[in-house]
């Protein structure tokens, strides 16, 4: 018996040492599944919405990459990019000397275990507006993998000839940004805000319209509630419709949202109108066209509902759901703001084409 008890210890004490020499190598190996790998380097010069860029792009082998984007008070002139789980391959250079007047040189480098750090030397102090950075999907055709994209820009600005739509000068438009204030609205996975992507958009949506000669009244200009703070929601929403409502000679309203699910794999964008409203639908369908030909976004497509502001404006109405800011990849796409000023474009052109009868 006493034997017994001893062999049965003895395999019990050889499963726990077989347990403690294999599973910190198994929470290793499923670690290290998850670590993108760096395996793709591209940089030239292009033109992006009429500016002048230098475009570096960094390639991986999977996508949903998560990096931080900070500049240095100290260092003015450097871009610096910190990539989480990821790990440069042979296939990348650790310094690349550009061939450009707007960035010298790019200096790649693993800063820590799976943490890789991107230096980019500019010619020109890192300000706001002076660079953009997104994501890309693989491109089978171009053979370019997911890769991050940075747009370092030439100075001085964004052409106002590109900033410009025909067809809406001496109308009168109302742009309503969603949340805003007390409501944040939607918050993506690292944060990123509906309110703050609304307004953005909308924000680049009203320069573009008053450039090409319309009058444009927002529901809000700043990250405020309309009707005031912590209000009931149909008393912020009808302080809303009442901005239009009280606008002399208002035209059509315009309602910037994005949408959201529990689900982050949801995405693509789509367009509403109030059921009934026949010139609410061709707004909205003009919308969705010219968002579907800028995003390339999964298209969900026109549809009706009741949202209070396009339900009780007494004018056309659509309300635009740009993207899922749930959606980790479309949460990077509408935190960019030359991606904003894309979706103000493509929305631009709609309400011009709404006017001019296209």
């Amino acid at each position: 018996m006493f034997s017994k008890i001893c062999r049965a210890a003895a395999k019990l004490a050889l499963l726990i040492a077989c347990l403690l020499v294999f599973a910190p190598q198994q929470s290793e190996a499923a670690s290290r599944e998850a670590v993108h790998n760096l395996n793709y380097f591209q940089s030239y010069e292009t033109q992006v919405d009429g500016r002048k860029a230098l475009r570096i792009e960094i390639g991986m082998d999977r996508d949903h990459v998560t990096y931080d984007v900070t500049t240095r008070p100290y260092l003015q002139k450097q871009l610096v990019i910190d990539f989480s789980n990821t790990e440069p391959t042979n296939k990348i250079q650790s310094y690349y000397k550009l061939k450009s007047k707007l960035a010298k040189a790019v200096r790649i480098h693993e800063l820590e275990a799976r943490h890789t750090q991107m230096l980019i030397d500019c010619a020109n102090p890192v300000l706001d507006g002076s660079y953009a950075v997104h994501v890309e999907p693989a491109d089978r055709k171009a053979k370019k993998p997911y890769r991050l994209v940075i747009d370092i820009f030439a100075s001085g600005g964004v052409s106002n000839a590109t900033d410009r739509v025909s067809g809406v000068r001496g109308h009168s438009i109302v742009i309503d940004p969603g949340h805003g204030g007390s409501d944040t609205g939607a918050v993506g996975p690292t944060g990123v805000t509906e309110a703050s992507v609304t307004l953005g958009v909308s924000k680049d949506l009203q320069s573009i319209l008053e450039n090409s000669g319309a009058r444009v009244t927002m529901t809000r200009d700043t990250d405020r509630d309309v009707y005031g703070p912590f209000a009931t929601d149909r008393q912020e929403l009808q302080a809303r419709v009442n901005v239009g409502e009280y606008t002399p000679g208002a035209e059509i309203f315009v309602s910037i949202h994005c949408n959201a699910f529990s689900n982050p794999a949801s995405n693509g964008m789509e367009t509403y109108y109030y059921a009934g409203s026949s010139k609410g639908e061709r707004l909205a369908t003009l919308v969705n066209e010219e968002l579907d030909k800028a995003e390339g976004l999964f298209n969900r497509g026109v549809k009706t509902a009741n949202f209070y502001v396009i339900k009780h404006s007494s004018m056309p109405a659509t309300l635009a759901e740009l993207a899922f800011i749930t959606n980790p990849q479309e949460e990077q796409l509408l935190a960019n703001s030359q991606y904003q000023r894309k979706l103000a474009k493509a929305i631009a052109r709609a309400i011009g084409r709404y006017f001019s009868g296209d």
